[in-house]
């Protein structure tokens, strides 16, 4: 099987995220930093060029039998959106997407413009939830 190409680089997460040349976007990633970091209670670090991180976990998909270590929860400042990486889904915090705000999603990516469209002590406790969630449905938690 492929190994994955995005691991902890030991980079700066600082760095990297004051080389956001949006203003807003960089303000906007700070506080995300800040906000993932109180939910999860992990330190950030970068994986690969561009994905701050928060903890990590090892899975094992039951349908292809890949395996390997990831985050907990993270996030990337992309050009169209902030993208979250919420490693559980969204399917079972139905409650808590109903008051969060403007955004969109893919599996496990929640995808937002700018911090003001969403209602941030609702997206703190999406973390906190979706983390714990993980961590208690992992096969080994690191």
């Amino acid at each position: 099987m492929a190994e994955l190409k995005t691991k902890p680089t030991g980079q700066s997460v600082q760095t990297f995220l004051e080389s956001i040349e949006d203003e807003k976007k960089r303000q906007d990633s700070f506080a995300l930093l800040q906000l993932i970091q109180e939910s999860t209670g992990c330190e950030p670090k970068m994986w690969g060029d561009s994905i701050v991180g928060y903890g990590d976990y090892h899975y094992k998909s039951p349908a292809t039998g890949r395996e390997g270590d990831w985050f907990l929860a993270g996030f990337s400042p992309r050009k169209q959106n902030l993208t979250l990486y919420l490693m559980g889904g969204f399917a079972q915090y139905e409650s808590l997407m109903a008051k969060l705000g403007k955004y969109t999603t893919g599996k496990s990516c929640l995808y937002v413009k700018k911090l003001t469209d969403i209602n941030m002590e609702t997206l703190k406790e999406l973390v906190k939830q979706s983390t714990e969630d993980l961590i208690k449905t992992s096969p080994q938690q690191q």
